[in-house]
């Protein structure tokens, strides 16, 4: 019965002063400017709905986005936000209900009249009262409107923080990783230049080669070294933001090194369409237009008058033993109204600034529209773009490996100088080093695409009115 009366209530909000909320219809491409064609979209009932993460097919990965939801204090702080805005849109809806309340009173009383006492006399009073302002002209309604709007803004900005938090932790995972192998490749740099001093060395002292070949293997060796122990403080670093994304202390958290991962997943990118219902951050703009469009009814409100209605029912007597007798017996009824005739153009303005909130809302939404879109087509030009150039990357890895044995070759063979070996050995590293950033560059765009598309965020699962307004279990 609770939610019938209420939803009765509110569905009165046609009848209700200010305009009605229709959402705006945007023009949107039929396919993006990057064929997606490349990306199927298989069935995939079976997958854990927003858990994407599960596509790279790794289990530390899997383990620390277990913990976001779960310890993230941002994320904790925004649930808050959310359970704030839902009792606020209860607060608002109380208004549509009376107010029933109750008083009760006792006194005794003694008179002494020239030395000699009167006697004394008890009096007492029990009342129950009631008030209720009936929402006539629909201001209240459209009070809750634009509460129940905020809630599900709220929840949708939950929404957006959560799958942020995600991708945070995905893409400093990945660096973590990246980090691993640029470590893991300057040991092996480094094992191979002490070889290479060392080989230069025994030449040096049998006098087939210059101080200076002892020298510019020295530089080089140094060199790596240092790049190798820069990469420990990077790796630190985005241990500790993992840490503190998963909700724990950096001293608390430690992850084993390890490679990235072989595997670059690739988002079922659907119809540009279908994003305007997959954004959290779409979402929260397209509720944020309801507010605004019912704060314009709010506004709109003060133009008519308040009409209360009141009664009050008891008892009072004189002495207080007849207290609850029939014939002891009150009540009242009343009528009251409100308005104010004149309050400098203060109302006028209310209703225009709410009107140019609606339109500056609008134009959020549609920015926001087109961020998305933005986004999504970066991130497909980019899967493609490092695609294409990920067999490149690896033949040149391949060239310069062999050049580079070449050269080692040569110089002992006394035919080039060691200039020519450092030239190769430098180039070969550069080129693994690029084949790293190119992978990792790939495994980011894959979680920059997953977090564009939504993440499995679907509008419709935001919290509607009768569950922000009913109390209905259930976190959004």
């Amino acid at each position: 019965m609770r939610r019938v009366s209420v939803a009765a209530l509110m569905a009165l909000s046609a009848c209700a002063v200010g305009p009605n909320y229709h959402k705006p219809v945007l023009a949107v491409p039929a396919s993006y400017k990057t064929d997606p064609g490349w990306v199927k979209a298989a069935p995939r009932d079976g997958a854990p709905k927003g858990e994407w993460w599960r596509d790279f097919d790794d289990p530390v990965l899997d383990g620390l986005e277990a913990e976001v939801s779960v310890n993230n204090a941002t994320l904790a702080a925004d649930y808050a936000a959310y359970e704030q805005a839902v009792a606020l849109a209860r607060e608002a809806r109380g208004g549509l209900l009376p107010q029933i309340g109750v008083s009760a009173s006792a006194t005794r009383a003694a008179q002494t009249v020239r030395g000699v006492s009167a006697g004394a006399a008890s009096a007492g009073t029990f009342e129950g009262s009631a008030s209720w302002t009936p929402d006539i002209w629909g201001k209240i309604r459209r009070q809750v409107e634009e509460s129940t709007a905020a809630a599900q803004i709220s929840a949708a900005d939950l929404a957006n923080a959560r799958l942020s938090a995600q991708a945070a932790l995905a893409d400093d995972y990945i660096e973590l990783r990246a980090a691993d192998e640029e470590i893991a490749l300057y040991e092996q740099t480094v094992a191979a230049y002490e070889q290479s001093l060392r080989i230069v060395q025994n030449q040096y002292k049998a006098g087939t080669v210059p101080q200076a070949d002892v020298l510019s293997a020295q530089v080089q060796l140094d060199g790596a070294r240092a790049a190798l122990i820069n990469l420990g403080a990077a790796r630190a670093a985005y241990e500790h933001a993992i840490a503190v994304l998963a909700g724990q202390a950096p001293e608390e958290v430690a992850i084993a090194p390890g490679k990235l991962m072989d595997k670059v997943p690739l988002a079922p990118a659907s119809v540009p369409s279908a994003l305007l219902e997959r954004r959290p951050d779409i979402a929260a703009a397209e509720r944020a237009m309801a507010e605004q469009n019912a704060a314009i009814g709010v506004a709109v409100g003060a133009y008519y008058p308040d009409i209360s209605l009141s009664a009050l029912a008891g008892y009072s007597a004189d002495p207080i033993g007849g207290l609850f007798s029939a014939s002891n017996t009150l009540w009242s009824l009343g009528v009251s109204a409100t308005d104010t005739l004149f309050a400098g153009g203060q109302t006028h303005y209310a209703v225009q600034a709410a009107q140019y909130g609606y339109v500056a809302a609008v134009q959020t939404y549609r920015q926001t529209v087109l961020s998305a879109f933005q986004g999504v087509e970066t991130d497909l030009s980019d899967l493609q773009v490092y695609g294409d150039e990920a067999p490149v990357q690896a033949r040149t890895v391949a060239d310069a490996t062999r050049a580079a044995q070449i050269a080692q070759n040569e110089y002992l063979a006394g035919t080039v100088d060691y200039t020519t070996v450092v030239t190769a050995e430098v180039t070969l590293l550069g080129d693994e080093q690029n084949a790293i950033t190119l992978k990792t560059n790939r495994l980011l765009a894959a979680v920059a695409l997953y977090q564009d598309l939504g993440g499995g965020f679907e509008a419709k699962d935001l919290p509607g009115t009768e569950k922000i307004l009913l109390g209905l279990s259930g976190a959004p």
